[in-house]
């Protein structure tokens, strides 16, 4: 049988070669992409370009009629007959200039409004999508790729992907109609003040352009070292009583001060390119400015043009200065929505290694038998190396079978095989005759329950945390699943009972007390396999006896699979598996296996007989 498919997030810097390397055609397909996203807010998009229209027409009125103003004063400075009509003229057009002047306020905040609305509606749909994803990958995949990345990918680049349409799509419509038009508009004016007036444009565009791919280039470098940040904080926070116990707390400041060092460092770097250039920029367009000044005052001397004309040519340099610098932003918002949107939809677009069949269909439980057949497991980026071999049992409701072995044997892959965390590289898993493969991930997961050896508790209430699988469940099956689980009598003990809050990670909680309340929420949901995968280990013995005694007396309802590596956690098993190296090497009742004289019999001398002769010898 081939080998499972395995989810694969793609190396950040693998990814970003990639994505500069396909060139162009790749990266217009992911914008595509994110307009399809942003065009299901419909109504908002069209109000959005709608108001980007009228707010540019009306900002390029404005020079005209600014220039129209200042020729009515002259007339009214100069005196006459007209005098009376010119002032009738200037005060409607300061009326027209306050009036264009609002509705372009009124339709600018509608364009910003709107746009922001589409940006946030389309990071909430990727928002969304990206989280389900992150639901459904598969233990291989989380094995792998550090949840800091994980959370720094799902923050920074869906924010650079959702602000696409405002700093993308918004902004070429507004660019264009003052760029195209508000040049036009000058150049039919008069030719020659006109290229004066534009000469800023070519050098304003092309520095603002290779300095915002230079800004990206170091944003995107920013954005690993910020990541690598997080990943130091959240390890830090994560272990901070290991760190508090080994006095590591100024190991701990100089990790943190070395990584946020190297961030300080590129942001330094960053603003002194965007103030080199910004300076750059600025005096250039001072320069064409001083030059139509000069130029267009002595053609207003010679009675060539107006000082309105003059004045309306500065205001549009004015205007035009803004929307030209942007001309960068805008390349930039292109490059970093194809670079953030290619990383987004990698993740969106990965094939789950451990996924529902197209022909798949809920587990239907009978007898409730368990069966693995020569079944063979290599973790992905094993570089083939198998961590099982050949592995056959069965197990019958009614049966309790535990798995024994040294470290690293393969009796937790054993354990993590049942409910599909993993696909079996080789082989076959059934229950009643059904393959594995081939039952809904959901109803497999209700017939098989785990109780992990590593506890993970939510920081709620106990009653919340027990019955986190069933969250509709009564008070008293919650009461009993902590009963049988030795939890009950301590819970009652404390003084908000079952609605006692949890510190983050259970960290309010001992480890004992933690790997019950994994039991208990375990045995809310009644499976039809119940494994433990070493879950008593931090348990005491009378605990773990007591805890052993009431599994008992429901073991008639399922196969319990117990995985452990003490002998005293599965001596009473029907039947115990030693595993190492992948492979089942005896099997037998505890009885049996000692009178095999083998692995077990070895352990059993090693762990139980010096107990039993008071530790002599």
């Amino acid at each position: 049988m081939s080998a499972a498919p395995q989810d694969r997030l793609p190396d950040i810097a693998e990814l970003m070669r990639h994505t500069s390397v396909t060139g162009w055609r790749d990266g217009l397909g992911t914008i595509a992409r994110v307009v399809r996203i942003d065009m299901q807010s419909r109504w908002a998009v069209t109000i959005a370009l709608v108001s980007t229209l009228v707010a540019a027409s009306m900002q390029l009125v404005i020079p005209r009629l600014l220039g129209r103003a200042i020729d009515q004063t002259q007339l009214l400075v100069s005196g006459g007959a007209e005098e009376t009509a010119a002032r009738s003229a200037l005060l409607a057009t300061a009326l027209l200039v306050l009036l264009v002047s609002v509705l372009r306020g009124i339709f600018t905040t509608l364009q910003n409004y709107f746009s922001e609305s589409v940006g946030h509606h389309t990071g909430y749909v990727l928002r969304l999508a990206y989280y389900e994803k992150i639901q459904n990958l598969s233990f291989g995949f989380h094995d792998r790729v550090h949840s800091g990345d994980l959370i720094t990918l799902g923050m920074l680049d869906l924010e650079g992907v959702r602000m696409f349409f405002s700093t993308g799509l918004v902004r070429i419509v507004l660019l264009s109609i003052l760029i195209g038009i508000g040049g036009y508009m000058l150049l039919s004016t008069d030719l020659l003040l006109g290229l004066m007036a534009l000469s800023f444009v070519p050098f304003v565009a092309w520095r603002s352009s290779v300095t915002q791919l230079r800004l990206r280039g170091t944003w995107l470098e920013l954005q690993e070292r910020l990541s690598v940040l997080s990943r130091v904080m959240e390890e830090n926070l994560g272990g901070i009583r290991v760190v508090r116990a080994f006095a590591a707390q100024p190991h701990e400041m100089q990790k943190f001060a070395v990584a946020s060092e190297r961030a300080l460092q590129l942001a330094h770097q960053r603003v002194d390119i965007r103030v080199r250039n910004t300076s750059a920029m600025t005096l250039s367009f001072f320069m064409a400015m001083g030059l139509v000044l000069w130029v267009g005052g002595s053609k207003v001397a010679t009675g060539q043009i107006t000082v309105g004309t003059l004045a309306s040519f500065l205001t549009f340099m004015t205007i035009l200065q803004m929307p030209v610098r942007q001309l960068g932003l805008l390349v930039n918002s292109f490059a970093r929505t194809s670079t953030c949107g290619a990383r987004i939809f990698a993740m969106l677009d990965l094939e789950l290694a451990v996924q529902n069949a197209p022909d798949a269909h809920d587990l239907v439980v009978t007898d409730g038998v368990l069966r693995f057949e020569n079944v063979d497991f290599s973790y992905p980026g094993a570089d083939g190396r198998p961590a099982l071999r050949n592995i056959s049992f069965e197990a019958r409701r009614g049966e309790t079978i535990g798995l024994i072995g040294p470290p690293g044997s393969g009796k937790t892959t054993i354990a993590h095989l049942i409910p599909r965390f993993y696909d079996v590289t080789g082989g076959c898993i059934s229950i009643d005759g059904q393959d594995i493969r081939k039952a809904t991930l959901q109803s497999l997961r209700r017939a098989v329950a785990v109780v992990q050896q590593d506890v993970f508790l939510f920081t709620t209430s106990l009653e919340n945390n027990i019955a986190y699988g069933d969250p509709w469940a009564k008070t008293d099956r919650i009461e009993r699943a902590s009963g049988s689980a030795q939890l009950h009598r301590y819970i009652m003990g404390l003084p908000s009972g079952y609605r006692t809050v949890v510190g983050e990670r259970g960290a309010s909680l001992s480890g004992g007390q933690r790997q019950r309340m994994s039991i208990a929420r375990t045995l809310m949901l009644n499976p039809a396999v119940l494994v433990f995968d070493d879950s008593t280990a931090a348990v005491d013995a009378n605990t773990e006896r007591q805890i052993r005694d009431e599994i008992r007396e429901h073991a008639s309802e399922r196969v319990t699979i117990i995985v452990a590596h003490r002998l005293s956690s599965l001596m009473h098993s029907d039947r115990i598996l030693f595993v190492e190296k992948g492979e089942i090497v005896e099997s037998g009742t505890h009885d049996e296996l000692l009178a095999l004289n083998g692995r077990y019999r070895a352990l059993y001398d090693l762990q139980v007989r010096p107990e039993a002769s008071g530790g002599k010898g």
